[in-house]
């Protein structure tokens, strides 16, 4: 049996459906996902084709760098999406699906960047100072 997940922001303006095995979750302790986040970034991916929105009213769209694009809700500021431009895969934030989610810890990118006021939790994780050459 295929492996079905979903999910969707705080106010419900946005819903997505996923199929397939998603990726382990990954730890991004850069700037960038910090103040989209208020911590770190933890999310899975999952390939474009398994990926469906099923509601999309709200969804917005903003180019934080010039390699990427982040989505999020327009009404509630959920942080839902990380899409690098030509990718077939879409980063879904792991916080952002319905439970139980089957998700597990991969590891933790960009350590070098985290800011002074968390540690990165003893997980026994790698940790990547950079990202994950």
């Amino acid at each position: 049996m295929e492996q079905r997940n979903s999910g969707g922001c705080l106010c419900g303006g946005v819903r997505f459906e996923t199929t397939g095995r998603l990726r382990e979750v990954i730890g991004c302790h850069c700037s960038q996902c910090r103040r989209q986040t208020g911590l770190y970034y933890a999310a899975t991916n999952v390939a474009v084709d398994h990926f469906r929105l099923v509601e999309e009213g709200t969804l917005s769209w903003y180019r934080a760098s010039d390699m990427a694009a982040r989505g999020f809700c327009s009404r509630c500021g959920s942080a839902l999406f990380w899409k690098a431009d030509g990718s077939e895969k879409i980063s879904v934030l792991a916080g952002a699906f319905d439970q139980p989610s089957g998700l597990k810890m991969g590891y933790h990118i960009y350590c070098d960047d985290k800011p002074d006021f968390y540690e990165i939790p003893e997980d026994g994780l790698p940790r990547h100072p950079q990202g994950r050459g």
